[in-house]
């Protein structure tokens, strides 16, 4: 197929809208089921690029979890512990790598992947087909699907979820080209590949990087470099547990992704599992209770009138003093940054959230500033020397 025509452009009034290859080849990629829109392809494609990526740098099946341009979540297939099975909603299951992939890059941040795009690196089998039907979801990008995962996805939204088949071989040329008002950019691609080598340079006096943080560490620059600019993503056991996106100051990025990853931490607290739900609430009306309770407005789903729509019995709140005691166990988490970190408070922030690894590309005038920051805490950082804004 050489073009596909759109249900619209990013907006309803933008008509009309269509993908093709400028060089008049075939697309490569076949729907599979349902019609797609201009933003289910920005979500597809460069979610596709990352799980691919991820795959390459780590040897593991890849998930991630899409929404406006960039990753909700993302991971590798690292088996869960039982802790987390409860948190996502998986208890007693026998998971499949491709199915693990997934629940780990849409369990880390429930709420911003309600009505994600999917991407995963391998084939969708049953398992992970499964898994999504019960969820919240526009749409799936795969190399292939067995079978029995592609009637399921078929018959997800009466017929219309989105089921994409990409060729997994596909190369595009070296050359990019887009418009904006009417103006042609073009540019090269950004094929630079992130690995090992990157995480060499390491500036801290504590130069211990043990494998397991060099993978997450990948997994977070790879991650980065498909989100909007500025950027920075916390990764922990294989998987995003923050991600901070699109924001035009570095500390805000520092934060609002270290806001995610305590929240992701938080969701594992004795009081967190043992809340009563009542039986048949929907999984978003528990995600969002959830997502209140852990927060300072826990009043909003405790208050009388409320608690009984949810919960079987009202629940103990989790104070501000309990959630900055369980937060004190975090640790071992790895954070990247998609270009230097220009001052040591976002290492401040990034050390109350566990992090002890750091990958960021160096060059700020304030370097020596970040390196003392780091060497207090005893983190380790390598300078990557590779900036990887992506607009």
């Amino acid at each position: 197929m050489k073009e596909i025509e759109l249900k619209y452009g990013c907006n309803p009034n933008q008509e009309p809208a269509k993908i093709y290859m400028e060089n008049g080849k075939d697309l490569p990629i076949e729907i599979l089921s349902g019609k797609p829109g201009y933003i289910n392809f920005l979500d597809a494609f460069n979610s596709w690029q990352l799980v691919k990526e991820l795959k390459e740098a780590t040897g593991l099946p890849a998930a991630a979890s899409f929404k406006h341009v960039s990753p909700a979540g993302a991971a590798v297939a690292v088996p869960l512990d039982e802790t987390l099975k409860k948190v996502y909603f998986v208890e007693g299951v026998e998971l499949t790598d491709m199915a693990t992939a997934y629940i780990r890059a849409r369990g880390a941040d429930r709420m911003s992947s309600y009505g994600d795009f999917v991407a995963l690196s391998d084939e969708c089998d049953e398992q992970t087909a499964a898994y999504l039907a019960r969820e919240v979801s526009d749409g799936i990008i795969a190399p292939s699907y067995s079978e029995k995962a592609l009637e399921i996805l078929k018959g997800k939204r009466k017929g219309s979820y989105l089921v994409i088949k990409i060729d997994p071989d596909y190369v595009p040329e070296v050359q990019e080209k887009k418009q904006v008002f009417g103006v042609t950019f073009e540019q090269g691609r950004n094929n630079a590949v992130i690995s090992d080598e990157l995480l060499q340079n390491i500036v801290t006096a504590n130069k211990d990087i043990p494998e397991s943080a060099k993978r997450d560490l990948l997994i977070s620059l790879i991650t980065l470099k498909y989100t909007q600019s500025n950027s920075v993503c916390y990764v922990k056991d294989g998987q995003a547990i923050g991600i901070g996106a699109g924001q035009q100051s570095r500390i805000h990025c520092t934060r609002l992704a270290g806001n995610k990853a305590d929240v992701w931490f938080l969701r594992q607290n004795p009081k967190v599992l043992a809340l009563p739900f009542k039986d048949g609430l929907k999984r978003a009306d528990r995600d969002n209770a959830i997502d209140v309770y852990i927060s300072d407005d826990y009043d909003d789903v405790l208050r009388d009138g409320e608690w009984q729509r949810v919960f079987t019995e009202c629940p103990e709140p989790l104070t501000r003093e309990e959630k900055k005691e369980w937060l004190k166990n975090m640790s071992g988490v790895s954070l990247g940054s998609d270009a230097f970190f220009p001052f040591g408070d976002n290492i401040e922030r990034a050390h109350k959230s566990g992090v002890e690894y750091v990958a960021e590309a160096g060059g700020s005038i304030r370097d020596d500033n970040v390196i003392e920051t780091c060497d207090r805490y005893g983190m380790a950082m390598a300078f990557t020397g590779l900036r990887l804004f992506h607009h």
